[in-house]
């Protein structure tokens, strides 16, 4: 099997991403996975929709399954198999905001304890690093800021790649808010 990376938003699959792809008579997505590579899936190729994550495990050989972002940042590179990475919405952020990779930390609230992805936040942050944060629909952006020295940056990006990409920047004493439910939050100084 091949867990192969799309990219965060449209017009990011890679050219190893999209020849992989290109080869695939069995693939496996989510509805915007499936739409980011839309493009390179070749007609009469068998494509379907994952509704039952737990047995990916069990595809065949054959199969190329694809994941948003990268593959091994929070998605589906835990499957057994060979992976092609993608260009995930950590390397976008942080190209926008001018951040070296090399100050990250990542830290996951999505569909994890809020309150231990804050607490874990702020240690990255008191550390020096620049805290990449992958939230969900539930996360309050509230709360991390209030967990954070109010001089500290904040950054709430959302729709990363996509034409409604949005970066709004405040402070952990005025930190800025997500509009919408596809967004990461960026904390540190930077």
């Amino acid at each position: 099997m091949k867990i192969v990376g799309v990219g965060c938003g449209p017009g990011m699959l890679t050219a190893e991403a999209a020849s992989t792809i290109a080869g695939a008579s069995l693939v496996y997505g989510s509805a915007r996975a499936i739409a980011l590579a839309r493009d390179a899936i070749p007609a009469g190729s068998e494509v379907h929709e994952i509704e039952d994550y737990r047995g990916l495990r069990s595809l065949p050989a054959h199969a190329v399954v694809l994941s948003t972002g990268d593959p091994m940042l929070a998605g589906l590179g835990y499957l057994p198999g060979d992976v092609v990475p993608g260009i995930s919405s950590l390397q976008v952020a942080f190209a926008r905001l001018k951040v070296p990779l090399a100050r990250a930390a990542v830290v996951s609230a999505h569909g994890k304890d809020h309150d231990r992805a804050i607490a874990e936040a702020r240690e990255e942050v008191v550390r020096g690093k620049v805290v990449f944060l992958i939230a969900d629909p539930a996360f309050d952006v509230g709360a991390l800021a209030a967990a954070l020295p109010p001089r500290i940056r904040l950054a709430v990006c959302e729709d990363l790649g996509y034409p409604a990409e949005r970066i709004a920047a405040g402070t952990a004493g005025e930190p800025p808010a997500p509009r919408g439910e596809l967004y990461v939050v960026v904390a540190g100084a930077f």
